[in-house]
């Protein structure tokens, strides 16, 4: 193709050739030009006849801006329903904490009717409707109250249970020496050394010279000396007026103030003190009175068989 710009004031003229490639792209770009000059004026008059109140855009302003209304709302709609089914399985989790903390307090020994949870309702679904938002956040507010006087609840049956299990730790019921039978019972027996009647206050363990002495509970060591009676005897307060001895050890391996644990090796056997062969003589003291030994044992033992054989089923 071939064009010919002619100058008349200058009397000359000039040839240009455009190939069918250049014609082509000179096209293209002439409708691209074309496309976005119409673009940008259409915007322009759009834009500027709805802030100058023209005749007729009105109308499509408010269209556009139901459809983005429009939009806007569907989108919240799926947010909140979202939310709504998140704030049902909440509450179904609810539940299911409040019949775990029910259980829970019961065995703490607390009141479980101070942990019952609301009453169940129900019924037939008769025109359902979506919830609004301020009908969520209320639901939800209501979670939030409910979960925190839940967890304050949980919070004091934990502190019952860490106590109780404190005083169960703290209760001698541990074997001071492993495996070895009782010698001499508590109570009145024929005294091994005068011969005549005399009150025995504690349980004699016979066992080698050496062998460890254990800590029947946790508690402090409130008295470590050597005894004309008791020979090297060590005292543990366990709190609650409940004190435990160990006498006739050949070794002490604790000191007044020592904190000790349930089953520590505090001493080992000896026959130090008024004794006639290596033995320990372990005593049970409440507020100042010897008990019987072998009733504290018998309970751990009790506690032991309980805990390996499991609970029993279930009565219907």
């Amino acid at each position: 193709m071939h064009i010919i710009i002619t100058d008349a004031w200058l009397a000359r003229s000039r040839a240009m050739h455009l190939s069918g490639f250049k014609l082509v792209g000179v096209g293209v770009l002439a409708s691209v030009l074309l496309m976005l000059g119409a673009i940008t004026t259409y915007h322009w008059v759009f834009l500027e006849g709805v802030r100058q109140g023209w005749p007729g855009f009105a109308p499509v302003a408010r269209l556009v801006h139901q459809d983005e209304a429009n939009t806007q709302n569907a989108y919240m709609r799926a947010n909140l329903d979202a939310m709504a089914r998140k704030l049902g399985e909440m509450q179904a989790r609810m539940v299911q904490i409040d019949s775990l903390g029910e259980r829970v307090a019961g065995l703490a020994g607390l009141s479980p009717a101070e942990f019952k949870p609301k009453p169940g309702a129900g019924g037939a679904l008769v025109g359902g409707r979506d919830l609004s938002m301020d009908e969520l956040m209320g639901a939800l507010d209501r979670i939030d109250q409910t979960s925190g006087s839940r967890v304050d609840w949980l919070t004091v049956v934990e502190s019952r249970l860490f106590d109780q299990k404190i005083q169960r730790t703290m209760v001698p019921t541990e074997q001071p020496v492993a495996g070895v039978q009782v010698g001499s019972p508590f109570g009145f027996r024929i005294d091994p050394i005068t011969g005549r009647s005399a009150l025995h206050t504690g349980l004699d363990f016979p066992s080698d010279p050496g062998t460890p002495i254990l800590a029947a509970a946790g508690g402090m060591v409130v008295v470590q000396e050597y005894h004309p009676a008791y020979g090297n005897m060590v005292e543990v307060d366990h709190g609650n007026d409940l004190v435990t001895r160990y006498a006739h050890a050949s070794k002490v391996l604790v000191k007044k103030g020592d904190i000790v644990k349930r089953g520590q090796k505090i001493a080992e056997v000896g026959s130090t003190g008024r004794s006639t062969g290596p033995h320990l003589h372990f005593e049970v003291w409440v507020s100042g009175v010897p008990q019987d030994p072998q009733r504290f044992l018998a309970a751990g033992e009790n506690m032991a068989v309980a805990k390996a054989t499991g609970p029993g089923p279930r009565r219907p």
